[in-house]
């Protein structure tokens, strides 16, 4: 039902920034909340930022501060904004959306991911 599509990962130097973006694109859903999950090797699975349908965000407490997440400039894209980058924010950053399908059913789905790299 839901299509996200990333972008904005690389290779940054440990303090410099990266801007990762996420749309959402389908029919018959109605979007809750987006946001990013990341993986790395050796870590537990993180949500990373949060952002609802009502405009209330929830960060972990890892990237406070340091990140920012925003809807885009349409209904069905946010933006993250990661600033002073550190070497433990390397992972695999996966958008995800969370939403009611045409069945009024809440559903959860994720992007194919975005690599970022973050070098010492």
């Amino acid at each position: 039902q839901v299509q996200l599509v990333e972008s904005g990962g690389g290779l940054v130097q440990a303090g410099g920034s990266l801007t990762l973006s996420c749309t959402a694109s389908g029919s018959g859903f109605d979007l809750l909340s987006m946001g990013w999950d990341r993986r790395a090797p050796g870590k537990p699975h993180e949500s990373v930022a949060t952002i609802t349908a009502d405009g209330n965000t929830n960060y972990t407490d890892a990237v406070k501060g340091r990140f920012t997440i925003t809807s885009g400039s349409t209904k069905n894209a946010v933006r993250l904004q990661m600033d002073s980058l550190k070497p433990e924010d390397t992972a695999i950053y996966f958008c995800y959306a969370h939403y009611l399908d045409a069945q009024s059913r809440e559903n959860n789905h994720w992007g194919r991911g975005t690599q970022v790299t973050v070098s010492s």
